[in-house]
């Protein structure tokens, strides 16, 4: 493992907030962080009229600057040493995976430059989100929220399992509670009238899958007080509500398709759209 963090900047308010929140994250873990700023020249070339030199040099040059500002804010909360640059050349989100391969995380903005002016999640962020390997936070502009609390959805699935031990890993950093958040939803008897459920005995099985997942990991961190959050809810609306309280929401990624939207999975996708706070989406 490559023990840094590593945060892709690109000038907007997002990637600013991104790079502020990589920083600080880079000082919990004691690592250094790595800024990337992505050149990528094809959207500006056409086959038949290419460019002329001076666009890409200015693209070269706004970039540097680019790299010098996210830099300038990283160093505000980082010793000397700790933090090196890079300016690629390529596609950002193919850059970006590559460079987060086997590191402790990759922190993106919401949305870039490249966004869509409405969208809730540019193409960068969903991209690497629903393909890196590694723990991806997705930040949000504004001004940080401290409410001394970690997020986390937990189900049955294996997929949970990293997005467990990272988030036990963030709250112990952060000396934070860690909220297991397990959302269910309550049988519909229009759909099968003649079973009898017995909702108590629903809800007791629902806790155990919350006791069971975090039976072990409780005793790895003992420090880490945690609080089981077990409701009868969608669990988007779940995690939402949960992220209002949260400095941070960790989810898994059940996704099972080819597609980058279907790798993400309903859950984490919803999360990511919807959240009040940064997310952190771990696959496997």
């Amino acid at each position: 493992m490559l023990e840094r963090i590593v945060v892709g900047a690109d000038g907007s308010a997002p990637a600013t907030a991104a790079v502020e929140w990589a920083a600080g994250d880079a000082a919990r873990w004691n690592v250094p962080l790595h800024i990337v700023t992505v050149v990528e020249r094809w959207p500006y070339s056409v086959a038949r009229f290419p460019a002329p030199p001076e666009v890409g040099d200015a693209l070269i040059r706004a970039a540097e600057r680019v790299l010098a500002q996210a830099e300038a804010a990283a160093r505000d909360r980082l010793p000397e040493g700790r933090v090196t640059t890079e300016l690629a050349e390529g596609v950002p989100a193919e850059i970006l995976r590559e460079r987060a391969e086997g590191a402790v995380e990759l922190v993106v903005g919401s949305r870039g430059h490249g966004g869509f002016a409405g969208a809730l999640l540019g193409s960068v962020s969903g991209h690497v989100a629903g393909h890196a390997r590694g723990p991806v936070v997705v930040v949000r502009p504004g001004a940080p929220s401290r409410h001394g609390e970690v997020a986390v959805g937990v189900d049955d699935a294996p997929q949970c399992d990293p997005a467990l031990a990272y988030a036990f890993g963030q709250a112990r950093l952060r000396g934070a509670v860690l909220r297991a958040v397990h959302a269910w939803r309550s049988p519909v008897h229009a759909y099968a009238p003649e079973l009898d459920y017995d909702m108590d005995e629903i809800r007791r099985a629902q806790h155990e899958v919350v006791t069971r997942k975090l039976g072990e990991l409780r005793g790895e961190y003992p420090d880490v007080k945690v609080v089981d959050d077990v409701r009868c809810a969608h669990p988007v609306d779940a995690l939402v509500e949960a992220s209002r309280h949260a400095d941070l929401l960790v989810v898994g990624s059940h996704g099972r398709g080819t597609l980058g939207a279907l790798l993400l999975g309903s859950v984490s996708r919803g999360a990511l759209h919807h959240a009040a706070c940064p997310v952190a989406v771990v696959r496997e």
